[in-house]
């Protein structure tokens, strides 16, 4: 090809597009009103050639918040307060994630009751998250869904962004018993909408083939959940190295793995994993009844410390799997906390998946990389 053909672009999403002006050399990328990844700030450098992406590079900082930092100076009741808004879709699994470490850290062991629960609100998170990517296509149906899950967790929790509901230890509160009906509705309204929606994805024909991760380019950049099945990957924490109380339910957690890897398998695998989360609310819920009146969380020493201890911890989050590390020396504060994140890996990965892809479908091949800037950004 010519020389004359090629152009270097800067593609903006969110926030970032205010940051330069509307020059031939910058293009602004809509990824749909609802959403997530537009709420942050993120750029990437386009080598263009004829109209199609020849190379990417994706340019992540300008939402960094400092959470890890943060987390040093922070007491282990205070770091729950961090962990859950460095990204917003995973709010109570991220709470979760940290509150398992310093629980293994300490030997502090959560009472039953509270780990149902916990359960619970994670599933229902994960399909308050879905059905925001879901809508952010278009998918009818979906951004209601959305809203019901944000209205539930607001009564259940008292918060509607940030639950702040758990604790080391267990949970601040139990969830009300009303709580728990509303959400089975929620599983019901998910479980009869499959379908539905699965045959929404396979109409949007600009969907398929396109911004296609191969297995190897997933594996090595670890990418998970619904973007790392889409492309053969076929991992679930949920069923390979359980947590919480997921391996006491007779559920098979395994959800179809897809082999193209573009976004419309990335779609599919998302719908799926919706489905294996209302099955997980359905059993969940029956054992919660069968723990009784127990209590939701066990007392604290008034000062809390970590004896020396490095432990690691990972959960099945809305996005993928994260990890945490736990590093104490002792002290009221941890000496380090590293996150691992799904956003970030599925981001790299994205630099090359969108080589090969025509700039008018840059916006669909983007939405379709299931990311929080922030979770990128921490």
């Amino acid at each position: 090809m010519a020389d004359s053909a090629a152009q270097d672009l800067l593609a903006t999403v969110g926030l970032a597009r205010y940051l330069h002006d509307d020059s031939g050399g910058t293009i602004h990328l809509e990824l749909g009103t609802h959403h997530p990844g537009a709420h942050g700030g993120l750029e990437m450098h386009l080598r263009v050639v004829d109209g199609v992406v020849d190379t990417c590079r994706v340019q992540l900082g300008l939402l960094h918040r400092s959470t890890e930092k943060l987390f040093e100076a922070r007491d282990y009741r205070q770091i729950m307060m961090l962990a859950n808004r460095h990204d917003w879709l995973s709010a109570v699994s991220s709470e979760i994630g940290v509150a398992l470490a310093v629980e293994q850290a300490t030997g502090i062991v959560p009472p039953q009751r509270a780990t149902w629960m916990r359960m619970l609100l994670a599933e229902a998170g994960r399909i308050g998250a879905s059905a925001l990517f879901l809508a952010a296509l278009g998918v009818p149906g979906c951004a209601e869904l959305r809203a019901r899950w944000a209205s539930w967790q607001e009564d259940a929790t008292g918060g509607r962004v940030h639950p702040m509901i758990n604790r080391i230890g267990g949970l601040e509160h139990a969830l009300p018993d009303s709580s728990t009906e509303q959400l089975l509705q929620i599983a019901a309204t998910v479980e009869a909408s499959l379908d539905s929606w699965d045959a929404h994805i396979a109409h949007r024909s600009e969907l398929t083939g396109l911004a296609p991760v191969s297995p190897r380019v997933a594996e090595d950049f670890a990418c998970s959940g619904a973007v790392g099945q889409a492309s053969g990957l076929d991992w679930d924490l949920r069923r390979d190295d359980p947590y919480l109380l997921y391996d006491a339910l007779e559920i098979d957690y395994s959800t179809p793995v897809f082999e193209a890897g573009d976004a419309a398998a990335r779609y599919r695998s998302l719908i799926a994993g919706m489905q294996v989360s209302a099955a997980i609310i359905r059993a969940a819920t029956e054992r919660l009844a069968q723990v009784g009146d127990q209590p939701v969380n066990v007392p604290l020493p008034k000062t809390l410390r970590a004896p020396e201890t490095a432990v690691h911890v990972s959960t099945q989050n809305p996005l993928g799997i994260a990890g945490w590390l736990l590093v104490s020396d002792g002290d009221v504060m941890p000496l380090r906390l590293k996150a691992r994140t799904p956003s970030f890996a599925h981001l790299q990965a994205m630099q090359f998946a969108l080589a090969g892809t025509p700039v008018e479908l840059l916006d669909a091949a983007v939405a379709s990389f299931f990311f929080v800037v922030g979770d990128a950004d921490r």
